[in-house]
Protein backbone atom coordinates (compact mmCIF):
# COMPACT_ATOMS: atom_id res chain seq x y z
CA UNK A 1 0.00 0.00 0.00
CA UNK A 2 2.74 2.48 1.03
CA UNK A 3 4.81 1.56 -2.03
CA UNK A 4 1.74 2.11 -4.18
CA UNK A 5 1.29 5.61 -2.75
CA UNK A 6 4.94 6.43 -3.40
CA UNK A 7 4.79 5.28 -7.02
CA UNK A 8 1.52 7.11 -7.64
CA UNK A 9 2.75 10.40 -6.21
CA UNK A 10 6.02 10.05 -8.11
CA UNK A 11 4.05 9.78 -11.35
CA UNK A 12 1.84 12.73 -10.41
CA UNK A 13 4.81 14.95 -9.56
CA UNK A 14 6.53 14.02 -12.83
CA UNK A 15 3.36 15.00 -14.70
CA UNK A 16 2.53 18.23 -12.84
CA UNK A 17 5.98 19.67 -12.08
CA UNK A 18 7.03 20.52 -15.67
CA UNK A 19 3.73 22.32 -16.29
CA UNK A 20 4.06 24.19 -12.99
CA UNK A 21 7.59 25.34 -13.83
CA UNK A 22 6.53 26.42 -17.33
CA UNK A 23 3.63 28.49 -15.99
CA UNK A 24 5.88 30.08 -13.34
CA UNK A 25 8.45 31.06 -15.96
CA UNK A 26 5.75 32.66 -18.12
CA UNK A 27 4.23 34.44 -15.12
CA UNK A 28 7.53 35.83 -13.84
CA UNK A 29 9.39 36.62 -17.07
CA UNK A 30 6.68 37.58 -19.55
CA UNK A 31 3.60 38.67 -17.61
CA UNK A 32 5.11 40.12 -14.45
CA UNK A 33 2.43 39.15 -11.94
CA UNK A 34 2.66 40.06 -8.27
CA UNK A 35 4.09 37.77 -5.61
CA UNK A 36 0.69 37.08 -4.05
CA UNK A 37 -0.64 35.54 -7.26
CA UNK A 38 2.48 33.40 -7.61
CA UNK A 39 2.04 32.06 -4.07
CA UNK A 40 -1.62 31.35 -4.74
CA UNK A 41 -0.68 29.44 -7.89
CA UNK A 42 1.93 27.37 -6.01
CA UNK A 43 -0.63 26.51 -3.32
CA UNK A 44 -3.03 25.41 -6.03
CA UNK A 45 -0.33 23.24 -7.66
CA UNK A 46 0.33 21.52 -4.33
CA UNK A 47 -3.37 20.82 -3.84
CA UNK A 48 -3.58 19.46 -7.40
CA UNK A 49 -0.72 17.05 -6.71
CA UNK A 50 -2.21 15.90 -3.40
CA UNK A 51 -5.72 15.55 -4.84
CA UNK A 52 -4.68 13.80 -8.04
CA UNK A 53 -2.52 11.35 -6.12
CA UNK A 54 -5.38 10.41 -3.81
CA UNK A 55 -7.77 10.16 -6.74
CA UNK A 56 -5.49 7.85 -8.72
CA UNK A 57 -5.01 5.62 -5.69
CA UNK A 58 -8.78 5.44 -5.37
CA UNK A 59 -9.02 4.42 -9.02
CA UNK A 60 -6.39 1.69 -8.60
CA UNK A 61 -7.77 0.35 -5.33
CA UNK A 62 -11.49 0.70 -5.95
CA UNK A 63 -12.77 1.66 -9.40
CA UNK A 64 -10.66 -0.68 -11.53
CA UNK A 65 -11.16 -3.83 -9.42
CA UNK A 66 -14.91 -3.30 -8.98
CA UNK A 67 -15.31 -2.51 -12.69
CA UNK A 68 -13.55 -5.72 -13.68
CA UNK A 69 -15.55 -7.70 -11.10
CA UNK A 70 -18.86 -6.35 -12.42
CA UNK A 71 -17.78 -6.98 -16.02
CA UNK A 72 -16.76 -10.56 -15.23
CA UNK A 73 -20.03 -11.25 -13.41
CA UNK A 74 -22.42 -9.86 -16.04
CA UNK A 75 -22.04 -12.71 -18.58
CA UNK A 76 -22.85 -15.22 -15.82
CA UNK A 77 -26.47 -14.04 -15.90
CA UNK A 78 -26.86 -15.34 -19.43
CA UNK A 79 -28.76 -12.30 -20.67
CA UNK A 80 -27.40 -9.99 -23.35
CA UNK A 81 -30.07 -7.41 -22.53
CA UNK A 82 -28.97 -7.39 -18.87
CA UNK A 83 -25.34 -6.81 -19.90
CA UNK A 84 -26.29 -3.97 -22.24
CA UNK A 85 -28.54 -2.24 -19.69
CA UNK A 86 -25.96 -2.41 -16.87
CA UNK A 87 -23.18 -1.20 -19.20
CA UNK A 88 -25.37 1.71 -20.28
CA UNK A 89 -26.24 2.70 -16.70
CA UNK A 90 -22.67 2.49 -15.39
CA UNK A 91 -21.17 4.48 -18.26
CA UNK A 92 -24.03 7.02 -18.12
CA UNK A 93 -23.51 7.68 -14.41
CA UNK A 94 -19.72 7.75 -14.74
CA UNK A 95 -20.03 10.40 -17.46
CA UNK A 96 -22.40 12.51 -15.35
CA UNK A 97 -19.78 12.40 -12.57
CA UNK A 98 -16.89 13.16 -14.95
CA UNK A 99 -15.17 16.44 -13.89
CA UNK A 100 -14.07 17.22 -17.46
CA UNK A 101 -17.66 17.10 -18.68
CA UNK A 102 -18.80 19.49 -15.95
CA UNK A 103 -15.97 21.92 -16.70
CA UNK A 104 -16.90 21.94 -20.40
CA UNK A 105 -20.61 22.40 -19.72
CA UNK A 106 -19.92 25.25 -17.27
CA UNK A 107 -17.69 27.08 -19.75
CA UNK A 108 -20.19 26.65 -22.59
CA UNK A 109 -23.02 27.92 -20.42
CA UNK A 110 -21.00 30.99 -19.41
CA UNK A 111 -20.11 32.04 -22.97
CA UNK A 112 -23.53 31.26 -24.44
CA UNK A 113 -25.33 33.47 -21.90
CA UNK A 114 -27.32 30.44 -20.71
CA UNK A 115 -28.48 29.86 -24.28
CA UNK A 116 -27.30 26.24 -24.09
CA UNK A 117 -28.48 24.73 -20.78
CA UNK A 118 -25.71 23.10 -18.75
CA UNK A 119 -27.81 20.15 -17.55
CA UNK A 120 -29.01 19.45 -21.09
CA UNK A 121 -25.41 19.28 -22.28
CA UNK A 122 -24.37 16.89 -19.51
CA UNK A 123 -27.39 14.68 -20.13
CA UNK A 124 -26.77 14.59 -23.89
CA UNK A 125 -23.09 13.71 -23.45
CA UNK A 126 -23.90 11.00 -20.91
CA UNK A 127 -26.59 9.49 -23.14
CA UNK A 128 -24.17 9.38 -26.06
CA UNK A 129 -21.47 7.66 -24.03
CA UNK A 130 -23.94 5.21 -22.51
CA UNK A 131 -25.37 4.23 -25.89
CA UNK A 132 -21.98 3.59 -27.47
CA UNK A 133 -20.60 1.69 -24.48
CA UNK A 134 -23.68 -0.54 -24.64
CA UNK A 135 -23.03 -0.99 -28.37
CA UNK A 136 -19.40 -1.83 -27.54
CA UNK A 137 -20.54 -4.62 -25.25
CA UNK A 138 -22.54 -6.07 -28.15
CA UNK A 139 -19.42 -5.78 -30.30
CA UNK A 140 -17.43 -7.84 -27.78
CA UNK A 141 -20.16 -10.46 -27.40
CA UNK A 142 -20.86 -10.92 -31.11
CA UNK A 143 -17.33 -10.32 -32.37
CA UNK A 144 -18.13 -7.32 -34.57
CA UNK A 145 -14.89 -5.81 -35.99
CA UNK A 146 -13.97 -2.52 -34.34
CA UNK A 147 -13.04 -0.90 -37.66
CA UNK A 148 -16.54 -1.47 -39.02
CA UNK A 149 -18.19 0.30 -36.10
CA UNK A 150 -15.71 3.17 -36.24
CA UNK A 151 -16.19 3.55 -39.98
CA UNK A 152 -19.98 3.68 -39.72
CA UNK A 153 -19.86 5.97 -36.68
CA UNK A 154 -17.55 8.55 -38.22
CA UNK A 155 -19.39 8.38 -41.53
CA UNK A 156 -22.56 9.41 -39.71
CA UNK A 157 -20.61 12.17 -37.91
CA UNK A 158 -19.36 13.55 -41.24
CA UNK A 159 -22.85 13.49 -42.75
CA UNK A 160 -24.43 15.19 -39.72
CA UNK A 161 -21.73 17.88 -39.82
CA UNK A 162 -23.44 19.36 -42.89
CA UNK A 163 -26.71 19.84 -41.00
CA UNK A 164 -25.54 20.75 -37.48
CA UNK A 165 -25.62 24.45 -36.44
CA UNK A 166 -22.11 25.86 -36.31
CA UNK A 167 -22.14 26.55 -32.55
CA UNK A 168 -23.16 22.96 -31.80
CA UNK A 169 -20.68 21.56 -34.31
CA UNK A 170 -17.69 22.98 -32.43
CA UNK A 171 -19.05 21.88 -29.06
CA UNK A 172 -19.80 18.38 -30.36
CA UNK A 173 -16.20 17.61 -31.28
CA UNK A 174 -14.89 18.98 -27.96
CA UNK A 175 -17.40 16.86 -26.05
CA UNK A 176 -15.85 13.72 -27.51
CA UNK A 177 -12.55 14.63 -25.89
CA UNK A 178 -13.81 15.40 -22.40
CA UNK A 179 -15.33 11.94 -22.01
CA UNK A 180 -11.82 10.46 -21.88
CA UNK A 181 -11.41 11.72 -18.32
CA UNK A 182 -10.22 10.14 -15.05
CA UNK A 183 -13.65 8.83 -14.02
CA UNK A 184 -15.11 7.53 -17.27
CA UNK A 185 -12.03 5.80 -18.69
CA UNK A 186 -11.30 3.44 -15.74
CA UNK A 187 -14.95 2.39 -15.51
CA UNK A 188 -15.35 1.67 -19.23
CA UNK A 189 -12.00 -0.09 -19.66
CA UNK A 190 -12.43 -2.20 -16.52
CA UNK A 191 -15.93 -3.19 -17.64
CA UNK A 192 -14.65 -4.27 -21.04
CA UNK A 193 -11.73 -6.19 -19.53
CA UNK A 194 -14.04 -8.01 -17.14
CA UNK A 195 -16.50 -9.07 -19.83
CA UNK A 196 -13.89 -10.17 -22.37
CA UNK A 197 -11.94 -12.11 -19.72
CA UNK A 198 -14.80 -14.57 -19.09
CA UNK A 199 -16.06 -15.00 -22.66
CA UNK A 200 -14.50 -18.00 -24.38
CA UNK A 201 -12.45 -17.27 -27.46
CA UNK A 202 -12.19 -13.55 -26.68
CA UNK A 203 -8.87 -11.74 -26.41
CA UNK A 204 -8.72 -9.21 -23.59
CA UNK A 205 -6.18 -7.17 -25.54
CA UNK A 206 -8.08 -6.90 -28.81
CA UNK A 207 -11.65 -6.92 -27.50
CA UNK A 208 -11.55 -4.71 -24.40
CA UNK A 209 -9.56 -1.87 -25.95
CA UNK A 210 -11.07 0.50 -28.46
CA UNK A 211 -14.00 1.10 -26.11
CA UNK A 212 -12.91 4.67 -25.38
CA UNK A 213 -12.61 5.42 -29.08
CA UNK A 214 -16.17 4.23 -29.61
CA UNK A 215 -17.44 5.92 -26.46
CA UNK A 216 -16.07 9.29 -27.60
CA UNK A 217 -18.23 9.03 -30.72
CA UNK A 218 -21.39 9.08 -28.62
CA UNK A 219 -21.24 12.67 -27.34
CA UNK A 220 -20.33 13.98 -30.81
CA UNK A 221 -23.40 12.40 -32.34
CA UNK A 222 -25.75 13.18 -29.46
CA UNK A 223 -24.85 16.89 -29.41
CA UNK A 224 -25.10 17.11 -33.19
CA UNK A 225 -28.59 15.64 -33.01
CA UNK A 226 -29.44 18.00 -30.14
CA UNK A 227 -28.29 20.97 -32.23
CA UNK A 228 -30.35 19.87 -35.22
CA UNK A 229 -33.47 19.32 -33.10
CA UNK A 230 -33.12 22.59 -31.18
CA UNK A 231 -32.88 24.56 -34.40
Amino acid sequence: MIQGFKETYKEVVQAILPLTVAVLVIMLLFIGVDLGLVITFLKGAIFVILGMGLFLMGVKLGMLPIGEAIGADLPQHGSVIFIVVIAFLLSFMATVAEPDVRVLSTMIESVSDNGIPRNMLILSIALGVGFFVAASMLRIIYGIPLKHMLFVGYLIVILLSFFTPIEYLAISYDSGGVTTGPVTVPVILALGLGISSVLKGKSELSESFGLIGLASLGPILSLMILGIISH
